[in-house]
Protein backbone atom coordinates (compact mmCIF):
# COMPACT_ATOMS: atom_id res chain seq x y z
CA UNK A 1 0.00 0.00 0.00
CA UNK A 2 1.50 3.43 -0.61
CA UNK A 3 0.13 6.77 0.28
CA UNK A 4 -0.26 9.60 -1.87
CA UNK A 5 1.47 13.18 -1.33
CA UNK A 6 -2.12 14.77 -0.54
CA UNK A 7 -2.80 12.70 2.66
CA UNK A 8 -0.16 12.96 3.71
CA UNK A 9 0.19 16.64 3.80
CA UNK A 10 -3.49 16.00 5.68
CA UNK A 11 -1.46 14.06 8.40
CA UNK A 12 1.04 16.52 8.73
CA UNK A 13 -1.67 18.99 9.52
CA UNK A 14 -3.14 16.67 11.83
CA UNK A 15 -2.50 14.64 14.64
CA UNK A 16 -0.17 11.45 14.79
CA UNK A 17 -2.78 8.72 13.88
CA UNK A 18 -2.46 5.02 14.75
CA UNK A 19 -1.45 4.12 11.45
CA UNK A 20 0.94 6.29 11.24
CA UNK A 21 4.85 7.14 12.71
CA UNK A 22 6.58 10.10 11.76
CA UNK A 23 10.40 9.75 12.48
CA UNK A 24 12.85 13.08 12.54
CA UNK A 25 15.94 10.69 11.00
CA UNK A 26 17.90 13.61 8.99
CA UNK A 27 21.06 11.93 9.20
CA UNK A 28 20.39 8.11 10.10
CA UNK A 29 17.90 5.38 10.70
CA UNK A 30 16.62 6.21 14.33
CA UNK A 31 16.81 3.16 16.58
CA UNK A 32 12.90 3.55 18.13
CA UNK A 33 12.10 3.10 14.18
CA UNK A 34 12.56 -1.45 14.85
CA UNK A 35 10.31 -1.05 17.91
CA UNK A 36 7.82 0.59 15.33
CA UNK A 37 8.33 -2.23 12.98
CA UNK A 38 7.09 -4.58 14.77
CA UNK A 39 4.17 -2.40 16.94
CA UNK A 40 2.48 -2.18 13.25
CA UNK A 41 3.25 -5.56 11.97
CA UNK A 42 1.64 -7.11 15.45
CA UNK A 43 -1.14 -4.97 14.86
CA UNK A 44 -3.14 -3.39 11.70
CA UNK A 45 -0.20 -2.26 9.89
CA UNK A 46 0.83 1.29 9.25
CA UNK A 47 3.32 3.92 7.86
CA UNK A 48 6.76 4.48 9.09
CA UNK A 49 7.89 7.99 7.79
CA UNK A 50 11.58 9.64 7.68
CA UNK A 51 12.05 13.01 7.32
CA UNK A 52 9.04 14.84 9.72
CA UNK A 53 9.70 16.64 12.99
CA UNK A 54 7.45 16.77 15.83
CA UNK A 55 6.70 20.05 16.91
CA UNK A 56 4.53 21.18 19.76
CA UNK A 57 1.56 20.95 17.67
CA UNK A 58 1.66 19.37 14.30
CA UNK A 59 4.22 18.07 12.10
CA UNK A 60 7.37 19.77 10.37
CA UNK A 61 9.30 18.09 7.01
CA UNK A 62 12.58 18.75 7.85
CA UNK A 63 13.91 16.31 5.34
CA UNK A 64 16.34 13.38 5.04
CA UNK A 65 19.94 13.73 4.21
CA UNK A 66 21.12 11.13 1.78
CA UNK A 67 17.93 9.17 0.97
CA UNK A 68 19.32 6.36 -0.65
CA UNK A 69 21.95 6.02 2.26
CA UNK A 70 18.99 5.79 4.50
CA UNK A 71 16.20 3.91 2.84
CA UNK A 72 18.86 0.91 1.84
CA UNK A 73 20.25 0.67 5.87
CA UNK A 74 16.80 0.70 6.77
CA UNK A 75 15.74 -2.35 4.31
CA UNK A 76 18.76 -3.79 4.94
CA UNK A 77 18.72 -4.04 9.03
CA UNK A 78 15.03 -5.01 8.96
CA UNK A 79 15.79 -7.79 6.84
CA UNK A 80 18.29 -9.19 8.85
CA UNK A 81 16.58 -12.37 11.16
CA UNK A 82 18.67 -11.27 14.40
CA UNK A 83 16.95 -7.92 14.24
CA UNK A 84 13.41 -8.66 12.78
CA UNK A 85 12.51 -12.12 13.23
CA UNK A 86 9.88 -12.34 10.44
CA UNK A 87 10.31 -10.97 7.01
CA UNK A 88 7.89 -8.41 6.11
CA UNK A 89 7.33 -7.12 2.81
CA UNK A 90 7.93 -3.65 3.57
CA UNK A 91 7.18 -0.93 0.70
CA UNK A 92 8.93 2.82 0.17
CA UNK A 93 7.77 5.21 -1.23
CA UNK A 94 9.73 8.42 -1.46
CA UNK A 95 8.02 12.10 -1.57
CA UNK A 96 9.33 15.53 -2.12
CA UNK A 97 7.95 18.51 -0.22
CA UNK A 98 9.29 22.12 -0.03
CA UNK A 99 12.22 20.75 -1.84
CA UNK A 100 12.82 17.94 1.10
CA UNK A 101 13.28 14.20 0.60
CA UNK A 102 10.47 12.23 2.67
CA UNK A 103 10.86 7.94 3.00
CA UNK A 104 7.46 6.80 3.77
CA UNK A 105 7.52 2.62 4.12
CA UNK A 106 4.83 0.71 4.72
CA UNK A 107 5.14 -1.86 6.72
CA UNK A 108 2.15 -4.78 6.60
CA UNK A 109 0.50 -6.33 9.17
CA UNK A 110 2.17 -10.04 9.95
CA UNK A 111 0.91 -13.23 9.25
CA UNK A 112 -1.16 -14.47 11.99
CA UNK A 113 1.09 -17.56 12.08
CA UNK A 114 4.29 -15.12 12.35
CA UNK A 115 3.42 -13.26 15.28
CA UNK A 116 4.57 -12.20 17.35
CA UNK A 117 7.29 -10.29 15.90
CA UNK A 118 9.88 -9.24 18.20
CA UNK A 119 13.28 -7.56 17.75
CA UNK A 120 16.66 -8.18 18.75
CA UNK A 121 15.97 -12.20 18.72
CA UNK A 122 14.03 -11.50 22.10
CA UNK A 123 10.33 -12.59 22.19
CA UNK A 124 9.67 -10.24 24.90
CA UNK A 125 10.83 -7.16 22.92
CA UNK A 126 7.49 -7.35 20.85
CA UNK A 127 5.31 -3.98 20.75
CA UNK A 128 1.79 -3.15 19.84
CA UNK A 129 0.55 -0.10 18.51
CA UNK A 130 -2.08 1.34 20.78
CA UNK A 131 -3.31 4.73 19.60
CA UNK A 132 -0.29 6.88 18.66
CA UNK A 133 2.25 4.80 20.45
CA UNK A 134 4.47 1.96 19.98
CA UNK A 135 3.33 -0.14 23.62
CA UNK A 136 5.66 -3.54 24.60
CA UNK A 137 4.07 -6.26 25.11
CA UNK A 138 2.68 -8.05 28.53
CA UNK A 139 3.11 -11.27 29.39
CA UNK A 140 -0.86 -12.01 28.04
CA UNK A 141 -0.29 -10.33 25.02
CA UNK A 142 1.92 -11.85 24.08
CA UNK A 143 0.57 -15.59 24.73
CA UNK A 144 -2.68 -14.49 22.97
CA UNK A 145 -0.77 -13.98 20.07
CA UNK A 146 1.34 -17.52 20.62
CA UNK A 147 -1.96 -19.15 20.98
CA UNK A 148 -3.52 -17.54 17.94
CA UNK A 149 -0.62 -18.66 15.88
CA UNK A 150 -1.13 -22.17 16.63
CA UNK A 151 -2.91 -24.13 13.76
CA UNK A 152 -3.97 -26.42 16.60
CA UNK A 153 -6.70 -24.60 17.04
CA UNK A 154 -7.91 -24.70 21.22
CA UNK A 155 -11.32 -26.06 21.26
CA UNK A 156 -9.82 -29.15 19.45
CA UNK A 157 -7.56 -30.08 22.04
CA UNK A 158 -7.95 -32.92 24.38
CA UNK A 159 -9.27 -32.76 27.88
CA UNK A 160 -8.38 -35.63 30.21
CA UNK A 161 -11.42 -36.40 31.58
CA UNK A 162 -13.42 -39.92 31.57
CA UNK A 163 -16.20 -38.60 28.78
CA UNK A 164 -18.82 -40.91 30.81
CA UNK A 165 -18.78 -38.69 33.85
CA UNK A 166 -18.15 -35.08 32.70
CA UNK A 167 -21.04 -34.43 30.18
CA UNK A 168 -24.65 -33.41 31.03
CA UNK A 169 -27.02 -35.69 29.82
CA UNK A 170 -29.83 -33.52 29.72
CA UNK A 171 -27.96 -30.59 27.27
CA UNK A 172 -26.96 -32.87 25.12
CA UNK A 173 -30.64 -34.55 24.65
CA UNK A 174 -31.74 -30.86 23.72
CA UNK A 175 -29.35 -30.40 21.21
CA UNK A 176 -29.81 -33.83 19.44
CA UNK A 177 -33.40 -32.85 19.27
CA UNK A 178 -32.39 -28.91 17.29
CA UNK A 179 -29.77 -31.40 15.35
CA UNK A 180 -32.47 -34.18 14.42
CA UNK A 181 -35.08 -30.95 13.62
CA UNK A 182 -32.34 -29.73 11.27
CA UNK A 183 -32.94 -30.43 7.51
CA UNK A 184 -29.46 -31.76 5.72
CA UNK A 185 -28.33 -33.37 8.87
CA UNK A 186 -27.07 -36.70 9.37
CA UNK A 187 -28.97 -38.88 11.46
CA UNK A 188 -27.79 -40.68 14.33
CA UNK A 189 -30.82 -41.94 15.77
CA UNK A 190 -29.01 -45.46 16.93
CA UNK A 191 -26.14 -43.86 18.32
CA UNK A 192 -25.76 -43.15 22.08
CA UNK A 193 -24.80 -40.03 23.41
CA UNK A 194 -20.85 -40.66 23.34
CA UNK A 195 -20.94 -42.50 20.02
CA UNK A 196 -22.99 -39.02 18.58
CA UNK A 197 -20.84 -36.88 19.93
CA UNK A 198 -17.76 -38.88 18.42
CA UNK A 199 -19.34 -38.90 15.02
CA UNK A 200 -19.82 -34.96 15.29
CA UNK A 201 -15.96 -34.51 15.78
CA UNK A 202 -16.55 -33.40 19.50
CA UNK A 203 -14.94 -36.53 21.22
CA UNK A 204 -11.40 -38.04 19.87
CA UNK A 205 -9.58 -41.15 19.79
CA UNK A 206 -6.58 -41.58 21.41
CA UNK A 207 -4.07 -43.59 23.09
CA UNK A 208 -5.86 -43.94 26.10
CA UNK A 209 -9.56 -43.85 24.56
CA UNK A 210 -11.78 -41.49 23.42
CA UNK A 211 -11.45 -38.23 25.00
CA UNK A 212 -13.89 -35.53 25.04
CA UNK A 213 -12.61 -31.83 23.44
CA UNK A 214 -12.36 -28.65 24.83
CA UNK A 215 -15.22 -28.11 22.34
CA UNK A 216 -17.76 -30.72 24.09
CA UNK A 217 -16.98 -29.89 27.90
CA UNK A 218 -17.73 -26.09 26.63
CA UNK A 219 -20.84 -27.09 24.98
CA UNK A 220 -21.85 -29.66 27.19
CA UNK A 221 -19.87 -30.01 30.41
CA UNK A 222 -21.03 -30.45 33.67
CA UNK A 223 -20.23 -27.79 35.91
CA UNK A 224 -17.16 -29.31 37.85
CA UNK A 225 -15.56 -30.31 34.42
CA UNK A 226 -16.13 -27.03 32.78
CA UNK A 227 -14.56 -24.80 35.18
CA UNK A 228 -11.83 -27.20 35.56
CA UNK A 229 -10.92 -25.69 31.95
CA UNK A 230 -12.95 -22.07 32.53
CA UNK A 231 -12.56 -20.96 35.24
CA UNK A 232 -14.33 -17.53 34.71
CA UNK A 233 -18.13 -16.78 33.43
CA UNK A 234 -18.99 -17.46 29.97
CA UNK A 235 -20.49 -14.64 29.68
CA UNK A 236 -21.77 -10.99 31.77
CA UNK A 237 -25.02 -9.91 30.10
CA UNK A 238 -26.09 -6.52 32.03
CA UNK A 239 -29.23 -4.36 31.38
CA UNK A 240 -29.64 -0.51 32.23
CA UNK A 241 -32.37 1.96 32.74
CA UNK A 242 -30.73 4.95 30.56
CA UNK A 243 -28.96 5.98 27.95
CA UNK A 244 -25.02 4.65 27.05
CA UNK A 245 -24.14 8.00 27.45
CA UNK A 246 -25.24 8.09 31.00
CA UNK A 247 -23.05 4.96 32.05
CA UNK A 248 -20.10 5.37 34.27
CA UNK A 249 -18.12 2.19 35.63
CA UNK A 250 -19.94 1.07 39.22
CA UNK A 251 -23.58 2.18 37.59
CA UNK A 252 -26.32 -0.41 39.48
CA UNK A 253 -27.79 -2.43 36.35
CA UNK A 254 -31.88 -3.05 36.52
CA UNK A 255 -31.12 -7.28 36.04
CA UNK A 256 -28.24 -9.35 35.32
CA UNK A 257 -27.31 -12.59 34.57
CA UNK A 258 -24.24 -13.99 34.97
CA UNK A 259 -23.44 -17.48 32.78
CA UNK A 260 -20.39 -19.47 34.42
CA UNK A 261 -22.24 -22.89 32.59
CA UNK A 262 -21.58 -24.78 29.25
CA UNK A 263 -22.64 -22.88 26.25
CA UNK A 264 -26.03 -24.49 25.73
CA UNK A 265 -27.10 -23.67 29.08
CA UNK A 266 -25.45 -20.13 28.78
CA UNK A 267 -27.35 -19.53 25.30
CA UNK A 268 -30.64 -20.72 26.47
CA UNK A 269 -30.21 -18.09 29.60
CA UNK A 270 -28.88 -15.49 27.98
CA UNK A 271 -32.04 -15.69 25.06
CA UNK A 272 -34.29 -15.64 28.21
CA UNK A 273 -32.49 -12.37 29.69
CA UNK A 274 -33.08 -11.26 26.22
CA UNK A 275 -36.55 -11.52 26.31
CA UNK A 276 -37.41 -9.32 29.04
CA UNK A 277 -37.03 -6.67 27.56
CA UNK A 278 -37.67 -7.43 24.02
CA UNK A 279 -40.80 -5.29 22.04
CA UNK A 280 -42.78 -8.69 21.45
CA UNK A 281 -45.68 -7.81 18.98
CA UNK A 282 -48.89 -9.20 18.93
CA UNK A 283 -49.85 -10.19 15.42
CA UNK A 284 -51.44 -13.25 14.16
CA UNK A 285 -50.22 -15.04 10.83
CA UNK A 286 -53.38 -15.39 8.36
CA UNK A 287 -51.90 -18.06 7.12
CA UNK A 288 -51.73 -20.82 10.34
CA UNK A 289 -53.76 -18.45 12.55
CA UNK A 290 -51.20 -18.75 15.05
CA UNK A 291 -49.36 -15.70 17.28
CA UNK A 292 -46.63 -14.29 16.05
CA UNK A 293 -44.38 -13.10 19.21
CA UNK A 294 -41.16 -13.14 17.52
CA UNK A 295 -39.38 -9.10 18.42
CA UNK A 296 -38.62 -7.44 15.27
CA UNK A 297 -34.92 -7.45 16.21
CA UNK A 298 -34.79 -11.09 17.65
CA UNK A 299 -32.61 -12.14 14.46
CA UNK A 300 -30.06 -9.66 15.17
CA UNK A 301 -29.64 -10.04 18.65
CA UNK A 302 -29.60 -13.77 18.39
CA UNK A 303 -27.05 -13.42 15.48
CA UNK A 304 -25.11 -11.35 17.91
CA UNK A 305 -25.60 -13.50 21.22
CA UNK A 306 -24.82 -16.94 19.58
CA UNK A 307 -21.54 -14.93 18.05
CA UNK A 308 -20.32 -13.65 21.45
CA UNK A 309 -20.14 -17.27 22.80
CA UNK A 310 -18.86 -19.25 19.43
CA UNK A 311 -16.21 -16.16 19.12
CA UNK A 312 -14.32 -15.61 21.77
CA UNK A 313 -11.27 -16.63 23.00
CA UNK A 314 -11.83 -19.56 25.60
CA UNK A 315 -8.05 -19.84 26.78
CA UNK A 316 -8.20 -16.06 28.12
CA UNK A 317 -8.78 -16.59 31.56
CA UNK A 318 -8.66 -12.70 32.80
CA UNK A 319 -11.43 -11.62 31.01
CA UNK A 320 -15.19 -12.72 30.34
CA UNK A 321 -17.49 -11.46 27.54
CA UNK A 322 -20.04 -8.83 28.35
CA UNK A 323 -23.34 -7.75 27.05
CA UNK A 324 -24.68 -4.37 28.12
CA UNK A 325 -28.12 -3.39 27.44
CA UNK A 326 -29.20 0.12 27.38
CA UNK A 327 -32.28 1.67 26.52
CA UNK A 328 -30.24 3.35 23.09
CA UNK A 329 -27.73 0.95 22.51
CA UNK A 330 -26.79 -2.98 23.37
CA UNK A 331 -22.94 -3.60 23.37
CA UNK A 332 -21.64 -7.05 22.57
CA UNK A 333 -18.25 -7.14 23.37
CA UNK A 334 -15.47 -10.03 23.39
CA UNK A 335 -12.12 -11.22 24.59
CA UNK A 336 -10.85 -12.13 21.24
CA UNK A 337 -10.05 -10.44 18.04
CA UNK A 338 -11.73 -11.44 14.40
CA UNK A 339 -9.04 -13.67 12.65
CA UNK A 340 -10.56 -11.68 9.16
CA UNK A 341 -10.40 -7.76 8.81
CA UNK A 342 -13.57 -5.79 9.47
CA UNK A 343 -14.00 -5.33 5.86
CA UNK A 344 -14.09 -8.91 4.79
CA UNK A 345 -16.62 -9.95 7.84
CA UNK A 346 -19.89 -9.09 5.70
CA UNK A 347 -18.42 -10.60 2.90
CA UNK A 348 -19.97 -13.75 2.01
CA UNK A 349 -18.04 -17.18 2.09
CA UNK A 350 -16.09 -19.34 4.82
CA UNK A 351 -14.05 -17.41 7.08
CA UNK A 352 -11.01 -18.59 9.69
CA UNK A 353 -12.10 -18.82 13.00
CA UNK A 354 -10.79 -19.35 16.61
CA UNK A 355 -12.99 -22.36 17.41
CA UNK A 356 -13.99 -24.13 14.32
CA UNK A 357 -15.33 -27.27 16.09
CA UNK A 358 -17.76 -25.12 18.30
CA UNK A 359 -18.84 -22.68 15.61
CA UNK A 360 -19.65 -26.01 13.69
CA UNK A 361 -22.00 -27.08 16.15
CA UNK A 362 -23.64 -24.35 16.47
CA UNK A 363 -24.01 -24.05 12.55
CA UNK A 364 -25.61 -27.93 12.86
CA UNK A 365 -28.71 -26.99 14.94
CA UNK A 366 -29.54 -23.39 12.85
CA UNK A 367 -27.54 -20.56 14.52
CA UNK A 368 -25.12 -18.51 12.91
CA UNK A 369 -26.09 -19.93 9.24
CA UNK A 370 -24.01 -17.90 7.28
CA UNK A 371 -20.40 -18.71 7.03
CA UNK A 372 -18.04 -16.90 9.21
CA UNK A 373 -18.98 -14.21 11.53
CA UNK A 374 -22.92 -14.21 10.66
CA UNK A 375 -22.99 -10.37 10.68
CA UNK A 376 -24.65 -10.44 7.45
CA UNK A 377 -27.59 -11.90 9.45
CA UNK A 378 -26.95 -8.72 12.04
CA UNK A 379 -27.11 -6.00 9.46
CA UNK A 380 -29.91 -7.04 7.50
CA UNK A 381 -32.46 -7.53 10.41
CA UNK A 382 -30.60 -3.73 11.49
CA UNK A 383 -30.88 -2.25 8.27
CA UNK A 384 -34.46 -3.82 7.82
CA UNK A 385 -35.81 -1.94 10.86
CA UNK A 386 -34.68 1.36 9.38
CA UNK A 387 -31.80 2.10 12.20
CA UNK A 388 -28.24 3.23 11.49
CA UNK A 389 -25.78 0.64 10.76
CA UNK A 390 -24.09 -1.44 13.33
CA UNK A 391 -20.59 -0.45 14.94
CA UNK A 392 -17.64 -2.86 15.27
CA UNK A 393 -14.46 -2.88 16.87
CA UNK A 394 -12.19 -5.55 16.03
CA UNK A 395 -9.22 -4.37 17.88
CA UNK A 396 -5.90 -6.47 17.57
CA UNK A 397 -3.49 -4.46 19.73
CA UNK A 398 -5.86 -5.63 22.81
CA UNK A 399 -7.63 -8.85 21.18
CA UNK A 400 -10.78 -7.60 21.75
CA UNK A 401 -13.91 -7.05 19.39
CA UNK A 402 -16.74 -5.00 19.87
CA UNK A 403 -20.34 -5.18 18.51
CA UNK A 404 -22.62 -2.40 18.85
CA UNK A 405 -26.44 -2.09 18.46
CA UNK A 406 -28.00 1.51 18.58
CA UNK A 407 -31.77 1.89 18.49
CA UNK A 408 -31.51 5.08 16.16
CA UNK A 409 -33.53 5.69 13.24
CA UNK A 410 -31.36 6.84 10.39
CA UNK A 411 -34.16 8.72 8.81
CA UNK A 412 -35.69 10.49 11.24
CA UNK A 413 -38.49 12.72 10.74
CA UNK A 414 -36.13 15.46 10.94
CA UNK A 415 -34.03 13.99 8.35
CA UNK A 416 -37.18 13.27 6.10
CA UNK A 417 -38.12 16.66 6.20
CA UNK A 418 -34.62 17.98 5.84
CA UNK A 419 -34.48 16.24 2.63
CA UNK A 420 -37.95 17.05 1.25
CA UNK A 421 -36.36 21.14 1.64
CA UNK A 422 -33.65 20.62 -0.16
CA UNK A 423 -35.83 19.63 -3.15
CA UNK A 424 -34.01 16.35 -4.78
CA UNK A 425 -35.83 13.29 -4.94
CA UNK A 426 -33.49 10.43 -3.86
CA UNK A 427 -34.37 6.81 -4.15
CA UNK A 428 -34.82 4.46 -0.89
CA UNK A 429 -30.78 3.70 -0.83
CA UNK A 430 -29.77 7.09 -1.84
CA UNK A 431 -31.94 8.52 1.14
CA UNK A 432 -30.17 6.90 3.78
CA UNK A 433 -26.69 6.96 2.59
CA UNK A 434 -27.56 10.56 2.75
CA UNK A 435 -28.83 10.74 6.35
CA UNK A 436 -25.51 8.72 7.32
CA UNK A 437 -23.41 11.51 5.74
CA UNK A 438 -25.64 14.19 7.41
CA UNK A 439 -25.15 12.42 10.27
CA UNK A 440 -21.37 11.58 10.52
CA UNK A 441 -20.24 14.57 8.13
CA UNK A 442 -18.68 11.78 6.00
CA UNK A 443 -18.71 8.49 4.55
CA UNK A 444 -17.22 5.58 3.08
CA UNK A 445 -17.68 2.99 0.41
CA UNK A 446 -17.63 0.37 3.06
CA UNK A 447 -20.28 2.53 5.15
CA UNK A 448 -22.78 2.64 2.22
CA UNK A 449 -21.94 -0.98 1.47
CA UNK A 450 -23.25 -1.50 5.31
CA UNK A 451 -26.33 0.42 5.11
CA UNK A 452 -27.63 -0.57 1.55
CA UNK A 453 -25.85 -4.25 1.87
CA UNK A 454 -25.29 -3.60 -2.15
CA UNK A 455 -21.98 -4.59 -3.12
CA UNK A 456 -18.88 -1.96 -3.49
CA UNK A 457 -19.77 -1.44 -7.57
CA UNK A 458 -23.35 -0.82 -6.82
CA UNK A 459 -22.27 1.05 -3.54
CA UNK A 460 -19.61 3.57 -5.59
CA UNK A 461 -22.82 4.08 -8.23
CA UNK A 462 -24.73 5.40 -5.31
CA UNK A 463 -22.06 7.85 -3.89
CA UNK A 464 -21.99 9.08 -7.49
CA UNK A 465 -25.14 10.29 -8.20
CA UNK A 466 -25.13 12.19 -4.92
CA UNK A 467 -22.01 14.00 -5.83
CA UNK A 468 -23.37 14.91 -9.47
CA UNK A 469 -26.23 16.11 -7.31
CA UNK A 470 -23.68 18.60 -5.18
CA UNK A 471 -24.91 16.53 -2.06
CA UNK A 472 -21.68 14.70 -1.46
CA UNK A 473 -17.89 15.97 -2.27
CA UNK A 474 -15.75 13.13 -3.15
CA UNK A 475 -12.23 12.11 -3.00
CA UNK A 476 -9.57 10.10 -4.78
CA UNK A 477 -9.60 7.81 -1.40
CA UNK A 478 -12.99 6.25 -1.56
CA UNK A 479 -14.05 8.52 1.43
CA UNK A 480 -17.19 11.51 0.77
CA UNK A 481 -17.97 14.17 2.42
CA UNK A 482 -20.60 16.18 3.04
CA UNK A 483 -20.60 19.16 0.16
CA UNK A 484 -20.22 22.84 1.89
CA UNK A 485 -23.36 23.72 1.06
CA UNK A 486 -25.26 20.98 2.26
CA UNK A 487 -23.63 20.93 5.85
CA UNK A 488 -24.22 24.47 6.22
CA UNK A 489 -27.74 23.91 5.28
CA UNK A 490 -28.14 20.90 7.76
CA UNK A 491 -26.18 22.97 10.54
CA UNK A 492 -28.95 25.70 10.65
CA UNK A 493 -32.04 22.93 9.73
CA UNK A 494 -30.43 20.64 12.59
CA UNK A 495 -31.99 22.41 15.71
CA UNK A 496 -33.55 20.33 18.30
CA UNK A 497 -36.95 20.09 17.95
CA UNK A 498 -39.23 20.00 20.66
CA UNK A 499 -42.65 17.63 22.00
CA UNK A 500 -44.67 20.51 21.84
CA UNK A 501 -43.54 21.83 18.49
CA UNK A 502 -44.48 18.24 16.78
CA UNK A 503 -47.63 17.95 18.34
CA UNK A 504 -48.26 21.78 17.20
CA UNK A 505 -47.57 21.33 14.03
CA UNK A 506 -49.37 17.82 13.45
CA UNK A 507 -52.40 19.45 14.80
CA UNK A 508 -52.47 22.33 13.02
CA UNK A 509 -50.44 21.92 9.78
CA UNK A 510 -52.40 18.51 9.09
CA UNK A 511 -50.03 16.25 9.37
CA UNK A 512 -51.56 14.36 12.32
CA UNK A 513 -51.32 10.92 10.61
CA UNK A 514 -52.60 7.59 12.58
CA UNK A 515 -49.76 6.89 14.52
CA UNK A 516 -49.74 10.51 15.75
CA UNK A 517 -53.23 10.28 16.84
CA UNK A 518 -52.99 7.03 18.10
CA UNK A 519 -50.24 8.02 20.11
CA UNK A 520 -52.10 11.45 21.37
CA UNK A 521 -55.35 9.07 22.62
CA UNK A 522 -52.53 6.96 24.08
CA UNK A 523 -51.34 10.20 26.36
CA UNK A 524 -54.58 10.93 27.40
CA UNK A 525 -55.98 7.65 28.24
CA UNK A 526 -53.17 7.25 30.95
CA UNK A 527 -53.93 10.03 32.92
CA UNK A 528 -54.13 7.82 35.29
CA UNK A 529 -52.55 4.69 35.37
CA UNK A 530 -53.58 2.07 32.84
CA UNK A 531 -52.81 -1.92 31.84
CA UNK A 532 -53.16 -2.52 28.05
CA UNK A 533 -55.87 -4.30 27.97
CA UNK A 534 -57.48 -0.98 29.54
CA UNK A 535 -55.63 1.02 27.01
CA UNK A 536 -56.81 -0.87 23.93
CA UNK A 537 -60.78 -0.81 25.64
CA UNK A 538 -60.44 3.11 25.58
CA UNK A 539 -59.48 3.57 21.84
CA UNK A 540 -62.10 0.96 20.96
CA UNK A 541 -59.31 -1.35 19.59
CA UNK A 542 -59.74 -5.18 19.70
CA UNK A 543 -56.19 -6.26 19.90
CA UNK A 544 -52.47 -4.64 19.22
CA UNK A 545 -52.49 -3.46 16.28
CA UNK A 546 -49.14 -1.90 14.34
CA UNK A 547 -49.87 1.69 15.09
CA UNK A 548 -50.84 1.21 18.32
CA UNK A 549 -47.59 -0.98 19.05
CA UNK A 550 -45.54 1.89 17.27
CA UNK A 551 -47.21 4.62 19.18
CA UNK A 552 -46.48 3.10 22.81
CA UNK A 553 -42.58 2.35 21.74
CA UNK A 554 -42.31 5.88 20.38
CA UNK A 555 -44.26 7.08 23.87
CA UNK A 556 -42.18 4.70 26.12
CA UNK A 557 -38.78 6.17 24.34
CA UNK A 558 -39.84 9.96 24.25
CA UNK A 559 -40.55 9.27 28.42
CA UNK A 560 -44.08 10.71 27.48
CA UNK A 561 -45.27 7.67 29.53
CA UNK A 562 -43.51 5.05 31.82
CA UNK A 563 -44.36 1.68 33.70
CA UNK A 564 -45.52 1.48 37.32
CA UNK A 565 -43.36 -2.06 37.04
CA UNK A 566 -40.36 -1.61 34.94
CA UNK A 567 -38.09 -4.52 36.97
CA UNK A 568 -41.51 -6.90 35.30
CA UNK A 569 -42.48 -5.33 31.85
CA UNK A 570 -44.19 -8.69 30.84
CA UNK A 571 -45.88 -8.70 34.17
CA UNK A 572 -49.63 -9.17 34.11
CA UNK A 573 -49.73 -6.16 36.99
CA UNK A 574 -47.83 -4.12 34.32
CA UNK A 575 -49.63 -0.56 33.83
CA UNK A 576 -48.49 2.14 32.26
CA UNK A 577 -48.73 6.32 33.44
CA UNK A 578 -47.53 9.47 32.52
CA UNK A 579 -44.65 10.94 33.00
CA UNK A 580 -43.83 14.71 34.16
CA UNK A 581 -43.07 15.01 30.39
CA UNK A 582 -46.13 13.32 29.43
CA UNK A 583 -48.26 15.64 31.74
CA UNK A 584 -46.69 18.78 30.47
CA UNK A 585 -47.16 17.88 26.82
CA UNK A 586 -51.04 17.22 27.60
CA UNK A 587 -51.18 20.35 29.73
CA UNK A 588 -49.89 22.24 26.35
CA UNK A 589 -52.26 19.99 23.80
CA UNK A 590 -55.39 20.94 25.93
CA UNK A 591 -53.84 24.89 25.60
CA UNK A 592 -53.52 24.59 21.69
CA UNK A 593 -57.34 23.16 21.70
Amino acid sequence: MTISQEELLSRLNSYEWNDIEFKEAKKKVPKDAYSSVSAFANTNGGYLVFGVKELEKGYEPVGVHNADQIQNDFITTVRQKDKINVELDIRETPHTIDGKDILVFYIPEAARKDKPVFINNTPTRAFLRKGACDVKCTPEELMRMVNDASTDRYDGQIADFDPAKCFSTKDIDWYRKQYENKAGNRSYEDADQLEFLFQLGLIRDTTQGRKPTIASILLFGQDGYLRDILPRPVIDCQRYGFKSDDFTSGERWLDRTICDYNLVQSLRAVLDWYYKFAEIPFEVDPKTMQRKDTPPDYKAFREAIVNILIHQDYNDHTRKAEILHFTDLTKFWNPGDAFADVEDLLTPGEKEVRNPRIVTAFRRIGFSENAGWGLQDVYKNWRDLGNVPPKINNNKATKTFELKLRKELLLSENQIEFQSSIGVHLSRFEAVVFAYACKQKEISLLDIRDITGKSFSDSQKIADKLVTQVLLSGTNTGRFFLSPAMAERFKTHDGPITEHERVHDEVHEGVHDDLSKTATRILQACQKPQSGPEILENLGYKSRTRNFRTAMTDLLGKDLIEMTLPNAPRSKKQKYRLTQNGINLIEMLNKDT
